[in-house]
């Protein structure tokens, strides 16, 4: 395992954060959170039937001894539960409402983190990326001052960490989202002991091309140095502007990012998906996300296609996230 995660266990390791994983009888979940919970890194809290749990967890020889498991149908709690939700939601949801809405796992489990049962959730498994959001949303909101939550990719390979942003949610965020992007990515940089360097992308350096699109970076650079003068933060680049140093030479002599990058703020979901992918299959970097930042306490959604590392690597994240708030 890379430098990355041993540095986040030495964070979190005697902190007892408390973790929920909503879909507590897939064998990915089990597995890492036995793993969590054997080394002393996290207490699991499983969501589902409770004797299906364990039926599976003796299956797959995972020891439940360090685990807790609550079953929506039966927690001792609910009518607490039940209450806070109706008093979140504001009058959009009755009482009769939230009993039916927290017999969903990423409800229930969003509404222990709420209450603070639980330090941080990770989902999404055998949920799409709006079933985990959606909660998150409603319940857990978004930080003040913070409008939307977007998703980053940490890009590591051997010695070297990259933080790529929006990879994840926000499909065409205006300029006002993306200079938000690029603070909360300088922040979540630091949590991984990166010295945030922050570029903003486009097909354009500092106007050598002219378009709505490139001019919606270029104001969002203006917008982000008037949130966090003090940030590191440049734009708009191409990428070699942004990463090679004898490109940013010729191309922005005068920037304070001379090739020495290492957040890249994409335009576009688009070319965000398309470009930490590029790097993830054929630059052989490993992609650790996404992780959603932006909301007041950390939920993380994990691909429907992941393993049981991706698990437990995105619980060492999110218990950091917790711990870090």
């Amino acid at each position: 395992m890379s430098n990355l995660f041993e540095t986040l266990k030495e964070k979190i390791s005697g902190h007892n954060l408390r973790i929920v994983f909503p879909e507590g009888t897939d064998e990915r979940i089990l597995v890492a959170a036995g793993r969590l919970a054997e080394e002393n890194l996290v207490r699991p809290i499983l969501v589902g039937n409770i004797e299906m749990v364990q039926k599976k967890a003796k299956e797959l020889n995972v020891n439940l001894e360090s685990i807790e498991i609550y079953d929506p149908v039966t927690f001792i709690m609910m009518d607490e539960l039940v209450a806070s939700f109706v008093e979140r939601r504001k009058g959009k949801a009755t009482e009769e409402d939230a009993r039916r809405i927290l017999l969903d796992e990423n409800y229930f489990g969003t509404m222990l983190v709420h209450t603070n049962n639980a330090d941080g959730l990770v989902s999404g498994a055998a949920h799409s990326t709006a079933d985990t959001v959606r909660p998150a949303l409603q319940i857990i909101k978004t930080k003040e001052g913070v409008k939307k939550t977007s998703g980053v990719f940490i890009m590591v390979r051997e010695g070297e960490k990259y933080v790529f942003a929006d990879c994840a949610i926000n499909i065409a965020p205006d300029s006002s989202d993306l200079a938000e992007i690029a603070i909360e990515s300088a922040k979540t940089a630091r949590m991984f002991d990166i010295e945030p360097s922050v570029a903003m992308l486009s097909f354009s350096t500092k106007g050598s091309a002219k378009s709505p699109e490139t001019e919606k970076v270029a104001e969002a650079v203006e917008k982000a140095k008037l949130i966090d003068p003090l940030l590191t933060l440049d734009g708009e680049f191409q990428f070699d502007a942004a990463f090679v140093p004898s490109v940013a030479q010729k191309k922005a002599p005068d920037s304070p990012i001379q090739g020495n990058a290492n957040i890249f703020i994409f335009p576009s979901l688009e070319a965000g998906n398309i470009g930490y992918k590029i790097a993830q299959r054929l630059g052989n970097f490993e992609a650790v996300g996404p992780i959603l930042q932006g909301l007041n306490r950390p939920v993380n959604d994990l691909s429907r296609g992941c393993n049981e590392e991706d698990v437990y690597k995105l619980a060492l994240i999110t218990a950091a996230q917790a711990l870090t708030k």
